[in-house]
């Protein structure tokens, strides 16, 4: 593991940590201020990862240290999850949004 995989593995965990944060203060109702930079933070994100068409604009230079090109070769994740990374990460995101504003609505 060189460092760019080292640095990635912790934006990923910060991520992790921050959607997880979303989905806990929907659930029990803690909304405030963190909330809401929470989910500026992950919609960030989001545009980050569009404007680099879907990867982690850190990769391309994770690619410069290795010849493997599997799924998840430049973050030390099982395969399984990092080629599903998005998808469950993205849902469990977006269903923490939804129940946040619900909350804030109701």
């Amino acid at each position: 593991m060189n460092r760019v995989d080292k640095q990635e593995i912790k934006f990923w965990v910060f991520f992790v940590l921050v959607i997880g944060y979303i989905l806990y203060a929907g659930i029990f109702d803690e909304l405030g201020v963190g909330v809401g930079i929470a989910i500026g933070l992950i919609v960030l994100e989001g545009v980050i990862l569009r404007l680099n068409n879907g990867s982690c604009p850190l990769t391309p230079i994770a690619a410069r240290y290795t010849n493997r090109r599997d799924d998840g070769f430049d973050i030390f994740l099982p395969n399984w999850l990092a080629r599903n990374n998005k998808i469950i990460f993205g849902s469990i995101s977006f269903l923490g949004v939804v129940i946040v504003i619900y909350r804030v609505l109701m």
